[in-house]
């Protein structure tokens, strides 16, 4: 058995570097070293179905080390995924399924699109709070209906980024039993030696998190490997971090050199290295049958083991039919009937509102009849809004609870909801003020980039928020998220819009972020505006003039209401005026050109866009003869309505910016 382990070992080995040597670039060294420890977790450990990537109840393995993703296709190839071997032969060639960083959604098997080091380390971290939450909420006596566990490659770059360390931190406290994470611990990185830059007690730092940690001194150690993974799976109250020393470029001339890391060994080196480990050196791509038929298995373990949980899910369905009906749903990603019935209804009696306010009315609303809805805030859910009343505190409370407390940790916990998001079966949604976006910019994007089902619900988003200053005020932060391709985002108008904005949340299968203010605006009238319809089209005409326009004044937010007032006192002036609410940019862009033309017919080209941000990006929707009225400094430190006063957000200076406009026009 021995010798077959070492087969197959060298088979993933060679698979990989093959396809780096065949693409001419990637990363060889980990897979040559980190091999040994993958391949045990993959044949040994590791409970998954080839034959259907998407089996509820499958372990998740999670490559954080994405540019070792060589690594990674090789063993989904040879554990029977459907990744054809041509497809490890055209390895980084446009469209192929073997990117350069594993992608999800691209390649069966893979589980979360990693590359930038940290983040699936911090989305594994979701992962295990997504099954926990589903084993509080399914799991009855005798019915283990939820039962799997998140494992990952870790990296030394994925430690020395800052977000592992949020992110570490959080799973410690909370005690994720089911997170295990093997580190590759190879001491080398781009620049050189990790003692360059990285040379903590890296066991110490994770105990001090309330982490198991084990340690296994040659990666190459099959059974060393295999007995730390042991111990880890019996520790159901710590993550387990098992630091494997490995060797990068193990075998290869460049071993345990930065050489090794991101560049081809190169047609001589590869062949030392084949002929050092007894490999053939022709051909490419070599599989020795007793190595596919052995890592084939695989196809026959999953299928028994998604057999028997298909049985045992069938005798929980008879048992308990009402919490099967609703798991199914839940891991399809269905809305049940009827899921928006208790959102409220907004009147202008109720008085001004904010909407960050109206949203958390909506959230709690929507969490009566939405169970898989969780999330929490980075230690701001008194302003943020997005405490779930009476729904505890999960990781503390164990019936099913859905608040998740952060801390402050706003880039973990972006990625921690796109990895909540990835495990499936649950809504998530994260909260922090709008300026702190530009801690989460990388989860953000990745979020669109993997096309996940999650909420982003950003507050005090403008200059409004008044006292705490330009360091809280937002400026560039709406245009930056605006310009993430597959990413919605919407800045209602007021509690309506707020409402319509989150059944636009909710029923996206894209990411989405809310935009939400701290100061109250006032309420529209739902019975007298097309609400409803027009926050799903983007943009609609919220006041309208008699005849053709002479200006469209065009706003987002809080804004909407200074729009209107200006609107008002060029009715009285004799300038005919249109007011149009534009929440969601993107939205709009989708509709027909015929349902843009009606809102911002092309005949009228004096346009004024108002919006406190930046004004990067309106030239799109203002056109070469419009004007803007935005924020082009940083903020201060002062009440809100002076701050607005003081940057020309009065109805004065839109009435005068669009009478003037509309002379020239």
């Amino acid at each position: 058995m021995r010798d077959l382990d070492e087969l197959c070992v060298n088979t993933i080995r060679f698979l990989a570097v093959d396809a780096v040597e065949k693409a001419g670039s990637g990363h060889p060294g980990t897979p040559l070293g980190a091999a040994p420890m993958a391949y045990v977790l993959w044949d040994r450990f590791l409970r998954h179905d080839p034959a259907d990537p998407n089996w509820p109840n499958r372990d998740r393995f999670i490559l954080s080390a994405g540019h070792a993703s060589a690594l990674l296709y090789a063993l989904l190839h040879l554990t029977g995924y459907d990744l054809p071997l041509d497809e490890l032969k055209r390895f980084r060639q446009w469209g192929s399924k073997t990117p350069g960083h594993p992608e999800y959604g691209h390649t069966p098997g893979v589980e979360a699109t990693t590359g930038p080091l940290g983040q699936g380390f911090a989305m594994g971290v979701g992962m295990a709070l997504a099954e926990r939450f589903h084993a509080q909420c399914f799991n009855r006596p005798g019915f283990p209906l939820v039962d799997h566990t998140t494992y990952a490659v870790v990296s030394d770059g994925d430690l020395m980024e800052g977000v592992s360390s949020e992110a570490a931190s959080l799973a410690g406290t909370l005690g994720l039993g089911r997170l295990i994470y093997l580190y590759d611990d190879n001491h080398i990185s781009i620049e050189g030696e990790t003692d360059l830059a990285f040379t903590e007690d890296v066991r110490r730092r994770f105990e001090a998190y309330g982490w198991q940690v084990l340690r296994v001194a040659d990666g190459n150690d099959l059974e060393g490997v295999a007995a730390a993974l042991r111990a880890a799976r019996e520790d159901a109250a710590r993550p387990s971090l098992i630091i494997v020393r490995t060797h990068i470029g193990y075998g290869s001339p460049k071993e345990d050199t930065a050489a090794a890391h991101g560049e081809p060994l190169g047609p001589e080196a590869s062949r030392v290295t084949k002929e050092r480990f007894g490999w053939p050196v022709e051909p490419d791509f070599h599989i020795p049958e007793q190595a596919r038929a052995h890592l084939r298995k695989a196809v026959e373990r999953g299928r028994r083991w998604e057999g028997e949980w298909g049985e045992l899910r069938a005798r929980y369905r008879e048992e308990r039919p009402d919490l099967a009906e609703c798991f199914q749903r839940q891991v399809q990603g269905e809305l049940p009937d009827g899921w928006d019935a208790e959102i409220p209804r907004f009147s202008p009696e109720d008085g001004p509102m904010a909407t960050r306010s109206a949203s958390g009315k909506v959230l709690n609303a929507l969490s009566e009849r939405l169970p898989e809805l969780i999330g929490g805030s980075a230690d701001l859910a008194p302003s943020t809004k997005t405490l779930l009343l009476g729904y505890g505190d999960l990781g503390f409370d164990s019936d099913c609870a859905r608040n998740i407390h952060f801390g402050v940790r706003e880039h973990a916990m972006g990625a921690i909801v796109n990895g909540m998001a990835l495990h499936g079966g649950v809504l998530p949604y994260g909260a922090t003020f709008l300026v702190f976006s530009d801690y989460m910019r990388p989860p953000l994007r990745l979020a669109a980039l993997m096309g996940v089902r999650a909420i982003f619900i950003f507050t005090h988003d403008s200059i409004a928020l008044g006292e705490d200053g330009p360091t809280h005020q937002p400026v560039e932060q709406l245009a930056s998220l605006r310009a993430i391709p597959d990413f919605r985002v919407l800045r209602p108008a007021d509690a309506n819009e707020t409402a319509a904005a989150w059944r636009v949340a909710v029923e996206s299968r894209k990411p989405v972020a809310l935009v939400l203010t701290r100061q109250k605006v006032p309420v529209l009238d739902p019975d007298a505006y097309a609400i409803e319809d027009g926050v799903r089209k983007g943009a609609y005409v919220l006041a309208e003039c008699e005849g053709k326009p002479d200006v469209i004044l065009i706003a987002t937010g809080s804004e909407v209401h200074l729009a209107l007032g200006a609107k008002e006192k060029l009715d009285r002036l004799g300038t005919r005026a249109r007011v149009v609410s534009m929440p969601s940019w993107d939205l709009f862009e989708e509709q027909p050109r015929e349902v843009r033309e009606r809102v911002l017919p092309s005949d009228v080209r004096a346009r004024l866009a108002v919006e406190a941000a930046a004004p990067f990006g309106w030239r799109r929707w203002v056109g070469d003869a419009g004007e803007v009225i935005g924020v082009e400094r940083f903020g201060a430190s002062a009440p809100g309505t002076e701050n607005l006063r003081r940057y020309g957000f009065t109805v004065d200076n839109v009435v005068e910016r669009a009478q003037a406009l509309a002379k020239g026009s």
